[in-house]
C-alpha cells in the first residue's frame, strides 16, 4: 500500500464542508421563504442541515469502497471530497484504486459496497428530510426562477407516506435535509449507470463478463437520449461519452473472466438494479416548475 497525503483528504474534506455549509445555509433560507422572494437571514450554522447529510451519505458510500479495498488488500487512495460553489456545494466524492482488481468476486464487492453503503444512510435521510418539510400554497402561476426537482420512485413514496395527497394549488417545500438526501439519491443513480468504469459498470462486468459491453454502449446511449428529456443531464452525457471516447467499451477484464459470478452475488447484483430504479428520475431539475405539481 501506498502512504497517502492524509493532509490533502482532510484539507478537501474541510473545503467540502465550508462550501455544503454556506449551500446548505441558502437552502435553508430559502426553505423559511416558502416559495416568495422573502428571503430570511439564517446563521452560518443552520446549513448543517443540508452538510452533514449530504457529507454523510457520500461519506458513506465512498468508505465502502475503500474498506472493501481495504478487505481485499487491494491498493486504493482514502475519499477525496470535491468541494464546489455550487447549489449542491459539492461535485461528490471518490476514491482512486492505483491496480488491478484480480478477481470478479472482488471487483464485485468494490463496486457494490459504495452505494448500499450510501443507499442505506439515505433511505432514512429521505424520510427525516420529507417529514421534516411542509406543504405550501404554490405561488402565481407566472412566477419565474424557482427549480422543481424530479422525483425517483423512493421520493414519491416517501411524500405519499408521510404527507398523503397534497391539496391543490399545494406542494412539498423540501426541507434542506430532504433536499440532501434527494442529491444522495440521484448521485447513487448516476453511479448505478452500467457504464464502463462507474459502480454500475464494475457491477454488470461481474455478473456479465464480456457481455456488460452492450450495456454500456446501450447505457451511453441512454444518458444521451435523457438530455433531450432534461438539460440537467448533458453535464454527465459529456462525461460518459468522454469516458467512452478515452477509455473504451470494454471493462478491462479480472483474470478470472471466464469464471461466472456466485448465486448470491448475482441476486446482489439485482439489487443493486432495484436501488437504481428507486434513485432514479428522468428530469432530476427542471426551471419554472413546482415540486410535486402534477
Amino acid at each position: 500500500m501506498r502512504s497517502d497525503r492524509i493532509w490533502l483528504h482532510v484539507a478537501l474534506f474541510l473545503a467540502t464542508l465550508a462550501t455544503t455549509m454556506y449551500m446548505g445555509a441558502a437552502h435553508h433560507a430559502a426553505f423559511l421563504a416558502d416559495f416568495t422572494t422573502d428571503v430570511p437571514r439564517v446563521a452560518l450554522l443552520s446549513g448543517a442541515w443540508y452538510s452533514l447529510t449530504i457529507l454523510a451519505i457520500l461519506g458513506t458510500h465512498e468508505f465502502g469502497h475503500y474498506f472493501a479495498c481495504r478487505y481485499y488488500r487491494v491498493d486504493a487512495s482514502p475519499p477525496y471530497f470535491l468541494p464546489v460553489p455550487l447549489p449542491t456545494g459539492t461535485f461528490g466524492a471518490f476514491i482512486r484504486i492505483r491496480q488491478r482488481i484480480p478477481t470478479k468476486t472482488m471487483l464485485f464487492d468494490i463496486g457494490a459496497a459504495g452505494p448500499i453503503a450510501g443507499f442505506v444512510v439515505a433511505v432514512p435521510a429521505l424520510f427525516a428530510g420529507v417529514a421534516l418539510s411542509r406543504v405550501t400554497p404554490l405561488p402565481p402561476a407566472d412566477t419565474v426562477g424557482l427549480v422543481s426537482l424530479g422525483e425517483p420512485l423512493l421520493f414519491r413514496a416517501a411524500a405519499w407516506l408521510i404527507w398523503g395527497a397534497l391539496p391543490d394549488g399545494h406542494a412539498i417545500n423540501l426541507h434542506p435535509m430532504g433536499f440532501a438526501a434527494w442529491f444522495g439519491l440521484l448521485m447513487t443513480a448516476l453511479n448505478l449507470f452500467p457504464i464502463g468504469q462507474l459502480d454500475g459498470g464494475h457491477i454488470s462486468y461481474a455478473a456479465l463478463g464480456a457481455r456488460s459491453t452492450s450495456l454500456t454502449l446501450g447505457g451511453v446511449a441512454v444518458v444521451v437520449g435523457l438530455t433531450f428529456v432534461s438539460l440537467s443531464w448533458l453535464l454527465w452525457a459529456v462525461l460518459m461519452v468522454s469516458m467512452l471516447l478515452f477509455l473504451g467499451p470494454r471493462h478491462p477484464r479480472t483474470l478470472d473472466d471466464e469464471v461466472p459470478l456466485d448465486s448470491r452475488r448475482r441476486w446482489i447484483a439485482l439489487a443493486t438494479a432495484a436501488i437504481f430504479v428507486l434513485c432514479f428520475t428522468p428530469a432530476p431539475i427542471q426551471i419554472e416548475g413546482f415540486l410535486g405539481e402534477p
